[in-house]
């Protein structure tokens, strides 16, 4: 077998490569990586399997509990759907599930038209402010017919969804803007 230099240092850096992770309790299954040895684990945390929340794909995760804490979320190996892998929304599960309280906006805030500064508004007057906002759009641009054919849509609304939705959020936000006749709708399932 005739092997270039190049490929030699690829075959032997691989190698090595290999080597340390297999040393360090790494195993690889297809295009997986996972903690082989449970001696490598947190003694005293509690083990429970559960679902990925975020798209239909049904990926399995390991949730492990110490002291009535998140410690870790990682993929579940014997889930047979990612066998033990996440893709970016998956990996970050942790941080969602564990996010300090002073990183999350609790109140609503509010700049008028014009103004430099925002505002502190109560939950009550922003829903009602959007609800009202989002009425006058879609009576000034609803379209009823069209050629005499019923189409019922509001084409100066739209919706984009984010990546931090999961399926119940989804379905129900794509139910709600077709009720509105919402034509523009958008997802950004994966990343």
């Amino acid at each position: 077998m005739k092997i270039s230099r190049r490929g030699f240092l690829k075959l032997t850096g691989g190698s090595a490569v290999a080597a340390t992770l297999a040393k360090m309790g790494v195993g690889l299954t297809g295009c997986t990586t996972y903690l082989a040895d449970p001696a490598l684990r947190i003694a005293q945390a509690k083990e429970t399997s559960t679902i990925c929340p975020y798209c239909g794909s049904g990926c399995g995760q390991i949730v492990s509990v110490a002291n009535g804490k998140i410690i870790n979320i990682e993929g579940d190996p014997d889930n047979p759907i990612n066998r033990g892998g996440a893709c970016s929304k998956g990996s970050a599960l942790f941080q969602v599930a564990v996010n300090p309280a002073n990183a999350r906006l609790t109140k609503v805030l509010y700049r008028a038209p014009g103004a430099a500064d925002w505002e502190e508004k109560e939950w009550d007057w922003a829903i009602d402010r959007i609800a009202r906002n989002i009425k006058k759009t879609r009576d000034a641009a609803f379209t009823e017919k069209e050629n005499d054919i019923p189409v019922n849509r509001a084409e100066a609304l739209a919706n984009l969804g984010g990546a931090g939705l999961d399926n119940e959020e989804c379905y129900l936000i794509g139910k709600a803007m077709r009720g509105l006749g919402v034509t523009w709708m958008e997802h950004q399932a994966r990343i």
